[in-house]
Formats: C-alpha cells, sequence, structure tokens
C-alpha cells in the first residue's frame, strides 16, 4: 500500500527517470491473491432487499453505451430516452456514451435531463494518431456538449516505457477537456501483467484523470475483477497519498446483473462506500441494463419479463 508520496508531484513527473522511478517503486502485485482475493468476493451473496437496491444502484451507475460504425442519430436518440427512462420507476442511468460526431444528437436530447453525456475520443480505440489530432478530438466533443470524455492512453508508449509520452498526452488532453471530466482508458487487456495495470493507474491518476476505466470493450480480456479490484485499490492509495479522490470504470464484458454487483463488493470491500456513487464509480456496458431491468421486475412482480419486453440497445 501507498499512504504517502516521499516527493510533490511535480518532481515525481519532473522527467521521464523520475516519473519511471516512481512507477517501478510501486509495490507488485501478488497475481495469485489478487486472483483469489476477486474470486472470493464474487461468491458473496445478495439477496431481497439489499439486492433491489443494488440493482437501482447498478442502474445508476450504468453509462449506457453505443460504439459501432453503423450508429445513426435515430439509434442515438432512442438511446437517450432509455437512459432517461430505462422502465417503470427506474433510475435513470448515469450517462450515455457515443463518438464525438454523435455528441450534438445526445445533448440535445438529454438536455435538462441528468443524465451526462461521454464520448469516446483520442482517436478511440487504438489510439494510434497524434497528440494534436487527439487534442482537436477532444475540444470538439467538447464544444458538441460532452460533459464526459473517454480517452485511451498511447499502450505502445506505455510498454516501451515512454511513460512521460503517456503523462504528457493525458495532462494535454485534461487541459483541451476544460469543466469536462476526464476517464482514462488503460486497455488493460493488452497491458500483460497487474503491476503495468497498478502502473497505468498511478501514471493516469499522476497526470490528472478523473477516473481510470479498464477497457474500451474492443479487445478481450476487459474488465475482469482482478484487474478492477487492483484499480480500486489503486484509487484508495492515491487518496490516502494526495488527498483526491478519482473514480473507476470497468467496461467491456459487464452483461449481467450478478456481473454488476460482482462490481459493487469489489468497490465496497476494496475502496469503500465513498466510492458507490456514480459520482465515482460506472459501469460501462450496452448490454447490462435490459438484464438490470428484467432482474428488477423479477424481484418485485416474481415474474420474468422476456427480453423483448426491453428495447434492444
Amino acid at each position: 500500500m501507498v499512504s504517502t508520496l516521499t516527493t510533490s508531484l511535480a518532481d515525481v513527473a519532473a522527467t521521464g527517470a523520475t516519473l519511471r522511478a516512481f512507477l517501478h517503486g510501486l509495490p507488485g502485485v501478488d497475481r495469485v491473491g489478487a486472483d483469489q482475493r476477486a474470486a472470493m468476493l464474487g461468491t458473496r451473496s445478495i439477496k431481497t432487499t439489499a439486492k433491489a437496491k443494488a440493482i437501482d444502484l447498478a442502474i445508476s451507475m450504468v453509462d449506457l453505451t453505443t460504439l459501432e460504425g453503423a450508429d445513426t442519430a435515430g439509434k442515438v436518440r432512442a438511446m437517450c430516452t432509455k437512459a432517461v427512462r430505462p422502465g417503470g420507476d427506474a433510475p435513470k442511468v448515469a450517462a450515455v456514451c457515443v463518438y464525438p460526431d454523435m455528441v450534438a444528437v445526445a445533448a440535445e436530447t438529454l438536455r435538462g435531463s441528468g443524465v451526462k453525456v461521454a464520448s469516446v475520443a483520442t482517436a478511440f480505440p487504438s489510439g494510434r494518431s497524434s497528440l494534436e489530432v487527439k487534442v482537436s478530438d477532444t475540444a470538439l466533443a467538447v464544444a458538441a456538449g460532452a460533459d464526459e470524455i473517454d480517452m485511451v492512453i498511447d499502450r505502445g508508449a506505455f510498454l516501451s516505457g515512454d511513460y512521460m509520452k503517456v503523462f504528457e498526452e493525458i495532462v494535454a488532453v485534461k487541459a483541451a477537456c476544460g469543466a469536462a471530466h476526464l476517464k482514462v482508458i488503460l486497455e488493460t487487456g493488452e497491458l500483460a501483467t497487474y503491476d503495468n495495470v497498478r502502473r497505468a493507474s498511478w501514471l493516469a491518476m499522476l497526470a490528472g484523470a478523473d477516473f481510470i476505466k479498464t477497457s474500451t470493450g474492443k479487445v478481450s480480456p476487459a474488465a475482469t475483477p482482478p484487474v478492477t479490484l487492483i484499480m480500486l485499490e489503486a484509487v484508495r492509495d492515491f487518496r490516502d497519498a494526495t488527498g483526491r479522490q478519482v473514480g473507476v470504470k470497468p467496461a467491456g464484458g459487464i452483461r449481467t446483473t450478478k456481473d454488476a454487483i460482482k462490481n459493487l463488493v469489489l468497490v465496497n470491500e476494496t475502496a469503500g462506500d465513498d466510492w458507490l456513487t456514480p459520482d465515482w464509480f460506472r459501469l460501462g456496458a450496452s448490454s447490462l441494463l435490459n438484464d438490470l431491468l428484467m432482474q428488477r421486475q423479477k424481484l418485485a412482480t416474481g415474474r420474468y419479463a422476456g427480453p423483448d419486453y426491453f428495447t434492444l440497445d
């Protein structure tokens, strides 16, 4: 556990050498221990009233997402309508996440609803573009009405040890966000080791991330429980060290109510209930919401509704 920073944040990132020394000085991750703890927490059983509350909390944390080449304005408007009124008296979701060219459509549809507009930028999902393009991509999305930007790090630079390049890109994109929140996508499925997940988490937070996010949803594996656990440990330790709280967003592969509740247990047992709010924890998903709604109806009525009872996202 990292309890204090021995140098100021400015000194940590003063040079590539100091940044590398700090990141490689973080405690190593016990892979077996992380796997076992995540598996153990995944066996926790939540029933009846507690389960009903957990389902509504999970719904309120969903970033309802469509990131397909075939996205249309009509599809985005329909998704935004569902985000505000998922069904019955279910709570609205946290945000709708779309490509930058669909931000204006989403912003117009969601205006006044309280549901945020999130947009992937920075040459999502590969991140293979110049910094100028990434900054421009971000600025255009914010100008169109995005409240939140989900950026991808340059995994090639990170894996080759060029941590300063990754740091400086995050700093630049954060500046382009203005008042919008920045979620930094680590793409943990490409980082190879749990130690790299911890390092990338700290790197993103040191550079100013408001959230750290597991994945684009385009690479497998995506949001595995051990990876989410490691990222939750990182935000907890970062707050202990700096006083600044950073959110976590697992995304990709979270499809069922059981998956969502396992994530809520991870949050509660690892970071604590300060993170059990949409302000600090999100679930990036495209198909999860319907399962949450079906399970919610089952608890309320004793009967499942068929999948065709709900709109397809």
